[in-house]
Formats: C-alpha cells, structure tokens, sequence
C-alpha cells in the first residue's frame, strides 16, 4: 500500500483538480470517466492521490474533510493490500471478504487519510464524485471489474460491491457485462421482514400515526405509561443495528414478478433495522412549553439554515449554538461567518456575541462532541433544530443514511437526554415522492417507501417515520417539510444545487419547459420565516407543516416568463431531458454541471419524474399558523418574486434574462418633427424622426425604466439621406425625476441615439422632455429638446422637436402591438400594464413641479434662500 503521508504539494493540486472538474468545469460523467482511464493508464496505480470530498449538504459550502468512521472488521493484510496495488493483481477474489478488501484498499487511494475499511462509505470517509470515478476506472483497469457508476454512488462500501459484483457473476476476471444489483423484492405493508426479530419490525411500520387536526396548537399527548418507563431510561445513542443479510435468490426471484417495487431489496432490509433504532429511544415527559433560549441548530452553514439562523437571533432572545463541521472552534467560526457572507446574510459582531459555534460532525457518534459537551447541552438546552442533511441526488440509501437517518435519531437521543426537549425536524416533501402519488397535504400518508428510488427521498422518509416512532416515547418531534426553496425575494440569494434553483435556472437559459403538473417552490425567507415561528411558538409543537407556500402550475410559468419577455417553449418530459442535456453539452455552465448529472442518473431522474408530475402540496395546518401569527400569508414564487434571484442567476451566468435582441413583447410607433440649426443660432433646418419604440420584456420596463430605438432621422444638415439608428434607448424619468437647475426643469424622457449616415459616418443624438410647473402640459409631453454631433465630438446641432398633436393617440395608444404568440387574455394585460404604468409615471412628472412651487409659495421664511431669488 503506498505511503499515505505523500507529498503535501502533490495532493494540493490534486485535490484543487478535483474540486475544480466537480464543480463543472464543462466534462460530463462520461468525459471524467475517460479522463480517469487516461491517468491510470499513463501513471499506474502507485501515482494516484486523493481527491478532496464536496459533498453537498443543506450545510452547504465546502466541508472539511471528515475522517473515515473507525473500520468495523479487520483491516486488510499486507500480502493483500500489495496485491491490490501492483499493477500486475489482475485476478481478484472470488470470496466477498477478500474482493471487498482488495476494493478498499483501491478506494484509499482516492481519500484524504489515505485508507477505507471495508464496510465503511467511500463519500463518508472524503470520497468525491470525481475520485468515484477514478475509482471505477482503476477497478476496471487492474482488476477487469466493470462497475456501473450508479452502482458505486448506490452504494459506496466496499463489502456491498463486492457482493454485488460477485452475485452478478461468479466468473469475474474478463467479464463485459456491466454489474447491476439484481432486482429488488417488496415489503408487505404492515407485515414484519422474515429476516428480522419481531422487536425491529412491529406491525403497521408503514402507516403513520394519525395526527391532530387543523386549527388546534397544542403538542401531542405523551404516552400514559411516560413517568414509569422513564426511571428505566435506557442508554443513548444505541449500537447501531448490523447491516441485514443479503438478499436470497428466492426473495430476488419474486421481485422481478413485481411492477411496482423500485427501491432495492437491501436498502429496505436496512431502512427496517434503523427505522428499529427508534424503539430504543428512553420514554421522556413533556418539555416546558415556553420560547427556548438555548438552541442548538445544526445546518446553519447551510442555505436554508443560515437564513434560520439570522430569523432566530431576529424574531427571540435566544442563544444560538451551532454545529458546524471543522476541526476546531476558530476554523468553524471562519466557516460560518463565510457561509453567512456567501448568501448576502450580515456577520457582525452582535451576532457573534449570541452565537456559539461548536465544532463537531453529524454523522459522528454524539455529533463528534466530547462528552463533557454532549452532557452539558443535554441539560441546558431548551430546543433542538436539525436542518442539515446531505443532499445528494445520485447517492443510494446506504451511502446517506449516516447524514440524513442516523443523524436524526442522534438528535432524538440528544433531545430525549436529560431535561426533555422538542426536535424540530427539516424534513422533505421528498417523503411523498412517488410516481402516481394522489395528495400530499400534512397528514396525508407518505409515499410507499419500497417505490421510492431515489437516496435522498429514501432517507428523508426514513428518518420522518424513525422521528414519529419517537413521538410514540413522548417526545415532542416537528417536522417541517420545505418543497424547493427558492432564492430570497429582496437580496436574491440562492442555493445554486437545489433542484429548483437548477430546473428554473435550464428554463430561462433555453426557454423551453418540461409538461410539469405544479412546482412546490417558495422562497428561503418565507420558508425560513415560518419554520423560525413554528420553533418559537409552543403551540405550534408537535405537529407537521408543509412549508411549500402556493404551488405554481405549468400555467402560471409560461405566463409569467411570457410576460417577462422569456418566451418558453413546453416540451415532453424525455424530449425536455434530452434537449436539455444536449444544450448543456455544447454550451457547458459548470455550476449547473450538476443538473446534467441529475438528468443522467435513472434514480435520480425518478425522483425528477415524482416531482414534477406529483399533485399540489397542501399546507392547510401551515396557513392557520401563520394567519393566528400574523405572519405574512405564502404567496405564489412567480416572477416578481423571482426578479431578484433572475438577475443574481444571471450574473453568475447560470440564466439568461431577455436581451434587447429577443422579440419585443410590446412596441409602438412614434413620429417628431420640428426643426435644428447650428448650436447658438436659429433652429430653421426642418428635421424629423419616424421612430418605433418597444419593450423587451417587463423586467426591463421595471427594472431599468428603458424602452428599446430603432428607426431612421431624417436631417439635411447632417445628411441628404436618412441615418439609421443602430443603437437607441429612452429612459422615463431618468434618476427618478430629480429636478435640474434649481427644481425649474424636471426630466420626463431621456433620448440616446447612435446614427449612421449612408456613407458610413457616425453620429450621435441626445433628447430630453422636461416638466415645469407651467400650463401648456400638453405640449412639454410631445416637446424634446435636441443635441446632434459627430460621433466623439461634441454638439453641432441643437434645436427643438415634437411630436405632432394628432398622431399621439393615433401611433402611440391605438398603434401599441403586443407580442403575436400571446394569448388574447395575455394581449390586454400587457398592454394595459404599459399603459398604466407610463401614465402613472409621466403623471408624477409633470405635478411635481407644481407640487414644489405650491410648497414654495406656503414657505413664509424671512431669510430667502438663493434659488427662491432666482425663482
């Protein structure tokens, strides 16, 4: 085995690679998986250095390495762990114990420690999406294995692949069929599994305990049985339950006869045996129902857990502790300040002081804390938050569980540990992501887990039902369960790997949209907001919220993109999905790299599927809390919602916003003549414009306050032939109306045209229509004064055109022309929408001069000020 302890400088740059290639840099699961046959074939095995882990958490930002867990069976021999790394070790073993000590020590050459045990998670221990790869293409490579990909992220042990490939296929040296797990078996709902005791599969393990109704805010009841079992408190955390058997050939056979089952076989043997490790929580009594003041939350380098973060220490007077991965206080201080920064969230000093971070890891035993500190937090914590989860799309069930499962029901132990405390659980509308699903509202069933395919929804549910398990022991568990949570509607930060984030981000970019049934999206500090109420209303404890605000329909998208100025074309789910992946690869966005992994993966594309064509999450429980709060009422994450995540997804180059080139959704006409002469003397010298003014989109009316020039300028003085303007705006009431030259003038309309004359010659013309507090308002509406000069000098022309009375309502009310691929409905709403919104702008113009000259006439000031004398 080689030397762990290489070269520091080496690993470095292996690692920045690594980093780098996952992070887009525009090669797909195919071209990485070249790359790394190339590397292998031209270095060797001896050459390969780790690679560092990004795993993407709810935590979110970069993490720090974690050690690998502590080996649970024998680490490798030396004869072995030699035969793994020579070059020549071609002929693996064909016993499950010795293959999957040959893979492991293969993997730990792809890790930071620089080893893995055999029944330990490759990502767990550091591993990386870009080292999984490196890692099949060596097994390929030195030991004729040929391991699916899928396969790996699965399940990323080295016993589970070995099993697998030698359930496959007996002969393995020299095979070319890929090495796919067989087919899994169901689970009878409501029926124990065989292969388990009675005491870890109980009847009834797949229905949900019914819950209170709508509208009554008190916690749960506690067991009658709570104060007795509670003297016999049981010690926590528990042993973790042994991985279950693999699946016989007879269970393997049935499944293949079942249509329904999507979930593997051993992944729902050992969603039981966790889903037991509930039952062995200690009986607890009620807590105090009071606002905590003591919290530990866990996920606040996270995006939904850092805006929690800043709502608790806002909206209570409560001292925060925080969980945050790292190896010491001051590194997971600097980590959650640059988290915070990362999503435009303030990092001052007053939050310092009521912030306390601890350093430590989810899926460790008791977190990774010492257990003075473990102690310490049982007794003096009021409340518990888990929001951080490792949200991975591609990962299967046994490769999250530690993250997402065995997390959470550490913090049950924790919470049921000394003084009783509630939990209150982020959970997922992941837990009803299955195909063909009727409802979702808060007290509806949860999907079949034996038809959930995905990693993550797989955990999510799993740990959901470990925690109602736990509400049956007494303790006070809320589960709070966000859809996808869109970027925060005023500074526009987001979550760039959230599936919603991706999907909306694909829409904008190609303007075409899969036939979806509802998006189940709201923003991060509406979503933020009321789950930071929910843990400081007693209550409001106890009971299950759909944090999904109002869903938006097809419908709704393709009309607010429309109206936008982002026409979208509605396409076939696998038509979509292949287009899509099509464009990312000839137009490759590294931070969407990946979505093309999502859109790859046929677990995850499942979990796509479900979310799409799934029904509306309801959320009855969810607005009876916030309206008996007072809290602002969910509203649909439609466009206006949006406008400020658009523009920061923009900026970052994952979308594209309507462009002055795009197909105007509105445009109108608009005739000036008058007449210029040579700057100081008389303006004689006819000159007209016949122009055609138009919007691009509503963002850019809204936003910029601009409308789009073209059209031609017709002047003797500066060609006997019409120019062409090139390039043009106008801009309404430009710098919000500020007056100029002492309040007397105040702008309406900004004009800024580039011209081209028939000979190639550049020019360049400034208008301007001023409002002063005057009668003749009709006319300073149409009157634009004029500046013409050559393109880099200054003005040769001035002068003073209009436009004529009788084509104002003729070519700029009745002449507007909406955007024929509207509907008629849409038509009229963008029109009046203009309409309203110029007249209401040129409105404020024009009574303002006269609003400040009535202020100046009531002003009874002695002393006069200089521009009352000018005036």
């Amino acid at each position: 085995m080689r030397d762990v302890n290489e070269d520091a400088s080496a690993f470095a740059d292996r690692q920045a690679t690594a980093e780098s290639i996952e992070r887009g840099g525009g090669l797909d699961v195919s071209a990485l998986l070249a790359k790394a046959m190339r590397t292998t074939q031209a270095s060797g095995p001896e050459t390969t250095a780790p690679a560092e882990s990004t795993e993407r958490a709810t935590t979110a930002g970069p993490a720090a390495p974690a050690p690998a867990p502590p080996p649970a069976v024998a680490v490798e021999t030396t004869e072995t762990a030699e035969a793994a790394a020579s070059p020549s070790a071609t002929a693996p073993p064909q016993d499950v114990d010795g293959l999957a000590t040959v893979i492991a020590a293969m993997a730990g050459r792809h890790l930071p420690s620089g080893h893995l045990a055999p029944d330990a998670d490759f990502f767990d221990a550091g591993g990386s999406s870009v080292s999984a790869v490196e890692l099949v293409a060596a097994l390929e490579d030195e030991l004729g294995l040929e391991i699916d990909l899928d396969e790996v992220f699965a399940d990323a042990r080295p016993l589970s692949l070995a099993r697998r490939c030698l359930q496959a296929d007996a002969t393995l040296p020299g095979t070319t069929a890929p090495l796919t797990s067989p087919p899994p078996a169901p689970l009878s709902p409501g029926l124990p599994d065989p292969s388990q005791s009675a005491a870890s599969a109980p009847a009834g393990l797949w229905s949900p305990p019914p819950h209170a109704t709508v509208g009554r805010w008190s916690p749960p009841s506690p067991p009658s049985a709570t104060s007795a079992a509670r003297a016999s408190a049981t010690p926590w955390p528990p042993t973790p339950a042994p991985p279950p058997a693999p699946p016989t050939p007879t269970a393997l056979a049935r499944a293949a006869d079942t249509p329904y089952t999507t979930a593997r076989r051993e992944d729902l043997d050992q969603m039981l045996a966790d889903l037991a490790l509930a039952d062995r929580l200690p009986f607890v009594d009620d807590p105090e129902p009071v606002p905590p003041r003591r919290i530990l939350l866990t996920g606040a380098t996270g995006f939904l857990g850092g805006h929690m973060l800043l709502d608790l220490l806002r909206h209570s007077d409560a001292h925060v502790y925080c969980l945050v991965r790292a190896a010491d206080e001051q590194a997971a201080l600097t980590r959650l300040g640059e988290a915070l920064r990362g999503y435009h969230l303030p990092w001052s000093a007053e939050i310092r002081r009521r912030v306390t971070v601890l350093p430590g890891d989810l899926r460790r035993p008791r977190l990774g804390l010492p257990d003075d500190v473990w102690h310490t937090l049982a007794h003096e914590l009021d409340s518990i938050v888990g929001v951080a989860a490792a949200v991975d799309f591609l990962r299967g069930y046994q490769s999250l569980r530690t993250s997402n499962v065995l997390s959470a029901l550490t913090l049950a132990g924790l919470a049921a540990t000394g003084r009783p405390k509630p939990l209150h659980h982020i959970s997922s509308i992941a837990v009803f992501n299955e195909v063909g699903i009727t409802s979702m509202g808060e007290d509806d069933p949860l999907a079949h887990p034996d038809r959930l395919i995905s990693g993550y929804d797989q955990t999510k549910w799993a740990a959901e039902v470990a925690l109602r398990r736990a509400r049956d022991h007494g303790l006070v568990v809320t589960a709070l369960r966000p859809g996808g949570i869109g970027g925060h509607t005023r500074t526009g930060a987001y979550n760039a790997q959230d599936l919603s984030s991706g999907l909306i981000s694909a829409f904008a970019r190609f303007r075409t949209v899969p036939a979806f049934r509802y998006l189940n999206a709201a923003p991060v500090d509406w979503v933020s907001r009321v789950a930071t109420a929910v843990v400081c209303e007693p209550d409001a404890w106890g009971f299950d919220y759909n944090l999904t605000g109002v869903p938006n329909t097809l419908d709704d998208v393709v009309r607010d993109m429309a109206l936008g100025g982002m026409h979208v074309r509605v396409q076939d789910w696998d038509e979509w999905r292949t287009d899509t992946l099509a464009r990312l690869e000839a137009e490759p966005v590294p931070r969407l790299d990946f979505l093309t992994r999502v859109l790859r993966s046929p677990a995850a594309l499942k979990l796509c599927e479900a979310t799409l064509k799934g029904p509306a999450a309801l959320g009855e429980r969810t607005d009876a809390l916030v309206a008996a709060l007072g809290l602002p009422p969910a509203a649909r994450y439609g466009t206006e919602g949006q406008l400020k995540t658009f523009e920061r997804l923009a900026e970052d180059g994952l979308s594209r916003l309507p462009h002055k080139d795009d197909q105007p959704v509105l445009w109108f006409p608009e005739t000036i003549e008058g007449a210029v002469g040579p700057v100081g003397a008389a303006a004689v010298i006819p000159c007209s414009m016949a122009l055609t003014l138009s919007i691009a989109s509503m963002y850019q009316l809204l936003k910029e306050r601009r409308l789009d020039v073209t059209g031609e300028l017709t002047c003797a003085a500066v060609h006997p032939e019409p120019l062409v303007v090139e390039q043009g705006d106008v801009w309404v009431r430009p710098e919000e109306g500020i007056p100029y030259e002492h309040g007397i003038r105040h702008p309406l309309l900004h004009y800024r045209l580039r011209l081209r004359d028939a000979d190639g010659g550049r020019w360049w013309l400034e208008g301007h229509k001023y409002a002063r507090a005057r009668r003749d308002l009709w006319h300073q509406t149409r009157a634009l004064t004029v500046g013409i000069g050559r393109e880099g000098e200054p003005a040769s022309l001035a002068g003073q055109v209009v436009v004529p009375a009788d084509s104002y309502v003729r070519d700029q009310i009745d002449g507007i022309r909406v955007d024929p691929r509207l509907t008629g409905q849409e038509k009229r709403a963008v029109k009046l929408t203009w309409l309203a919104w110029f007249g209401l702008e040129i409105g404020r113009g024009v009574l303002v001069p006269f609003a400040r000259a009535a202020a100046d006439l009531l002003d009874l000031r002695r002393t006069k000020t200089s521009t009352e004398d000018y005036r």
